[in-house]
Parts: structure tokens; sequence; C-alpha cells
């Protein structure tokens, strides 16, 4: 097993466009001439250990891990290309901790394209691969006999022609490499205006550059830590698995667009907040004829690769940035496709960027937001165990009174799955909102419901949720109290509409959990609602201040009739 991988090893991970930033738009002085450049530094393909020369490098790992990186390029019959193929594979092996043994390396393992992309930034051994002995020919000794005769001036400056003819030859293809490896990246697409081929883009020649030209200035992000922050979260790859993986969701929009071919086809469509592209390339597959991907995460580094891997560059653009701030490159477009959806419907507070987008871009009359509507629901909870093994836990932990902990659990939001029989009451619909008419104003708000509670138990809380609606027009509606399967029910086996609800299968986004701090409610309210109770009050959602994307719920609640200042209110925080 190889020693510890050097730590500028990549881990896979693509972030800000960099990754291949050296390879692609490097210093370049009068051609590439590598004869004048510093010393280079081949790191050992097997461990850490740093060689002057790529021979001494590949004769070090021989002897010592009995990898024959030449009796493989040999034996397998590689090219320039397949060499570099080689060099990653490798490294990305030792990297994840598998073994690499020259003998079970075959061709196969090296038809993944991907593959042209360094593992290891700046590696100095691609540079020197025309360093190495040539296929069939045998390495020389590492301690050879000097030569006692000095060679004629004509085998010099032959040797010399020859070694100019290798420097251009290498040159040549070191700049096809890095037009192989921006095809792979395309890290060009979000500026141009027509959807081009990868093939057509690998044909093209490669830009001339005279040294001079200044590298461009990075832009300043302004951007508030709690912003910064919440774009940096999206950059990696769990949370994205766990929304792939959450079959509710991603089934919705898949069954919706590739239901809706004809919708789509043709069409120009714009994905706010693109993540690994899974829904441009859904609508790729349904005939769209242009796609923008947009988003302000590194994560869209791996996106372009997801969709140029799938074939679908010459469909979709990728562009980065927030969609206040890009600019696309059509005047409108015909759908606009998003996960927007946060814990209770808003925390994050993405939905006004979509609202923006929708404004500026979207046809006012036939453009289709996708999904159309979203409602939000409340209902009483009651589950003593719930409480006993969350919040009363800390009152007696092995024998000891831990209270302080306790601290704050009631001032937030928990996100759970509550079984349904944790459900105490009738639920109510307080908000539907139509994302093809509503304002940013319309997310922050105060509206009244009521329940009918049916538990014999104490009321320990509320339970916040959202259903979303797919409607093929915007002129259709959502009514209000409909849920989402009474309404496919109306709508037929085509419709497409899913709960985060505690009635249904268990979503990323679960339920709002606000539990109730007795403690700092007035006297006898614990023992207020009975089974059978008529329950009514408000709840408001509000944006803390100083964290644009938090979200604060605020619940009132009191018996029928009963006068203002005698109910009950609370306060919970979504973070």
């Amino acid at each position: 097993m190889a020693e510890a991988y050097p730590p500028s090893v990549s881990d896979g991970s693509s972030s800000d466009n960099s990754e291949a930033g050296n390879w692609l738009q490097g210093d370049q002085d009068d051609g590439d001439d590598f004869s004048e450049q510093e010393t280079v530094q081949v790191i050992s393909l097997m461990d850490d250990k740093v060689f002057d020369d790529a021979l001494a490098m590949v004769t070090y790992c021989k002897e010592k891990y009995g990898l024959d990186f030449l009796g493989v390029r040999d034996r397998l019959g590689l090219d320039f290309y397949g060499s570099i193929k080689l060099i990653n594979f490798i490294r990305q092996k030792v990297h994840d901790g598998k073994p690499v043994k020259s003998d079970d390396i075959k061709a196969s393992d090296l038809e993944d394209d991907s593959l042209l992309k360094p593992v290891l930034e700046d590696d100095a051994l691609i540079v020197c691969l025309d360093d190495l002995p040539a296929a069939g020919a045998a390495a020389p000794q590492a301690q050879e006999t000097k030569q006692k005769e000095i060679p004629a001036v004509d085998d010099l400056l032959q040797k010399n022609a020859q070694l100019q003819e290798e420097l251009e030859k290498l040159s040549q293809q070191f700049s096809n490499y890095r037009l192989a490896v921006q095809q792979t990246l395309d890290q060009r697409w979000g500026d141009d205006d027509k959807p081009e081929s990868s093939k057509a883009r690998a044909a093209a020649p490669v830009p001339a550059t005279n040294g001079t030209e200044k590298k461009d200035e990075e832009k300043k992000d302004d951007s508030p830590p709690e912003a910064t922050y919440y774009f940096e979260s999206y950059a990696h790859n769990d949370i994205h698995e766990t929304m792939l993986k959450d079959t509710i969701r991603t089934n919705a929009y898949r069954d919706f667009i590739y239901n809706n071919k004809a919708i789509f086809a043709g069409k120009t469509v714009l994905d706010i907040g693109c993540g690994t592209g899974i829904l441009s390339m859904f609508a790729a597959k349904a005939g769209a004829a242009k796609v923008l991907a947009v988003d302000n995460s590194a994560i869209i580094d791996k996106a372009r690769e997801n969709i140029f891997n799938n074939g679908l560059d010459n469909v979709i653009t990728c562009i980065r940035g927030k969609i206040e701030e890009v600019t696309l490159p059509v005047p409108t477009v015909d759908i606009i496709v998003s996960e927007w959806m946060g814990y209770c419907l808003l925390y994050e507070a993405m939905l006004p960027s979509v609202l923006y987008a929708r404004d500026k871009y979207l046809k006012p009359e036939t453009g289709l937001l996708v999904p159309s509507h979203t409602s939000m629901w409340i209902a009483p909870v009651a589950d003593e165990e719930y409480v006993t093994d969350n919040m009363d836990f800390w009152r007696d932990v092995y024998g000891f009174d831990m209270k302080a902990m306790q601290e704050g659990t009631y001032a937030n939001c928990r996100i759970e799955h509550l079984p349904n029989a944790a459900v105490a009451g009738t639920a109510q619909c307080f908000r539907m909102l139509d994302l093809h008419t509503c304002t940013k104003e319309d997310l922050v708000f105060n509206e009244k419901w009521t329940s009918t509670y049916n538990s014999k138990d104490r009321l320990d809380g509320f339970l916040v949720w959202f259903d979303t609606f797919f409607c093929e027009s915007r002129q259709e509606q959502v009514e209000k109290q409909l849920t989402w399967k009474q309404w496919m029910d109306i709508k037929g086996k085509e419709s497409v509409a899913f709960t985060t609800g505690p009635f249904d299968k268990e979503t990323h986004w679960r339920q709002g959990l606000m539990l109730i701090d007795y403690a700092k409610q007035p006297k006898g309210s614990e023992e207020k609602v009975k089974e059978g109770a008529k329950l009514e009050g408000e709840i408001e959602y509000a944006i803390p201040e100083g964290h644009h994307r938090g979200l604060n719920i605020k619940v009132t609640w009191g018996l029928e009739g009963e006068a203002g200042e005698k109910r009950s209110s609370q306060m919970w925080m979504c973070h």
C-alpha cells in the first residue's frame, strides 16, 4: 500500500472554477518555452517523494512499489493523451487508498475522458512525459558510464535540432491538452450566445497568447457572512445527494417534465439554483431547445461535468452567479424551473430570487413557473414520548439535573418527521402562494388559523408543513383548502403534486415542529386545551433582523372566542 498522498491532491471536488485554472489559463511566455522555466519537481505516483526528473520517479516507483509505468504504457500502446489518463488514473487510485498493480490496469480503465482532468494540480509529470523513453526503448541505467569521446559539432547540432522539434511537439500537445480539459470542464459555456457541441469546440483553434494578457481580477464578494455560508453549504456533495435521494421531490419534477414534453419542446428554460444540473437535464431530455442553468455555488463546476458527460452540453449552458447579478444570453425565457423550497417552505429565502427572475425574464402572458403553487399548513401536536425523549431528558441524565442544557431548546423550530398519530387536531391551510402572481411582500405575513383539538393528551406544540403543485398553465388555479391528494384526485393520474406533511412518506424537508415552553406561558394554560376544544389563533412569518435567509415563526393560540389577552403566544427561530 502506498504512503500518504501529498496534501495538494484534489479530492475530485471543484470550486470556484479554479480547479483547472493553472492548466487552462496559466501564465505563458512566448509560446510556452519550457526550456527557460525553473527546474520541475516531479511528485511520485505512489507517495509524496519529489524528484528532479520523470525517469528517476518512474524508476523509483518500479523498484519500491512494483509499479511499472513505462511497462503499462507500452503494453497498452498509450499515446500522449492515454499517458495523461494513466497518470490521473493511478493518482486517483492512490488518493482513494486503493491498491495499484501494473498487471491489473486495463485499457478499459482509461476510456473515461474525465481522466484528462488533472488529479494533482500543476502535475509536472504531465509536462515531462516526453522526457521518458519512447515506447520499446530500453530505459537508461540510473548511473551510466560517462562517455569519454567528445561528440562532433555536427552531432550536437543535429541533437539540438531534434530536441527543438520535440519541444515544439510537446508545446503543441500541451496546448491541445489544455483544450481537452477545457472541453471537459467547459468553463466558457456561460459566455456562448449559441450552444455548440463539444466536438465543435474541440475543433476550434487554441487562442494565441503573447504573455502580456492580464488575468481577470476576481470579483470582490461583498455578501454578508451568512449569505456566503449559504452558497458555500451547497458546494458539497452531501446536501445534493440527500436531495437527489429524496424520491418524492425528484420524481415530482421528473414526472411533470417528462409527462409534459409538449410544453418543454423547443422552449427556452431557466433553472435557478441548478445544483448538480438534474432539473436542467430533465428539461433537455424533454426537448427544450435551450436550458440556462444558474447557480452561485461551486457545485456549478460539477454540473458542467455532469452535463458534458451525459452529452447535453449542446443544449444546456451553465452560468455561475446570483440570478440578480448575472447576464443571461437571452432576453426572455418560456419556463422557469427551480427547487427553491426550504424548511417550513420559506426558510433560506430563495423564493425572492425566483420572483426576481420571473419579473425580469419570464414571458408575461405564456411563461410557466415549475412548480406553480405551494400551500402552507398548521396543526396542533401532542407527542408525550417525543417530549420526554428530547426535552425532559436533560432533567435526569444518569441521576444528574442538566437543565442548563435545555436553554434555547424551546426557542428553535425543530425539523422532524412526526408520525401522523402525533397530529392532535384538524389541519388548516393558512397560506397559498401562486408563484405566477405573488410578490416578495407576500412572504412576510400574519394569518388566522383554526383547529378542532381531538387528543386526550396535553397540547405540546404545533406542526408546519407545505404542499407543492405543478400546474400545466399559468391560468390554472389551486383552491386554498385542497390538499395535494385531493387536488390530484380531481385532476387525474397525470397530475403532479407532493406533500412534506406527516400523512405521507418522509421528505428531506420533513416538518417544522414548534414545542411550547409552558414555563413561559400564562398559569393554567397547560391544562386549558381539552379534547374537542375549538382552537383559534394567528401564525406569523417574519425575517429576523440581520439574517435575511433566516425565518421566525410566531404562533398565537387560545380557545374559540377567548379574549386576546388570555391567549398564549410563542416565537420560534428556524436556522
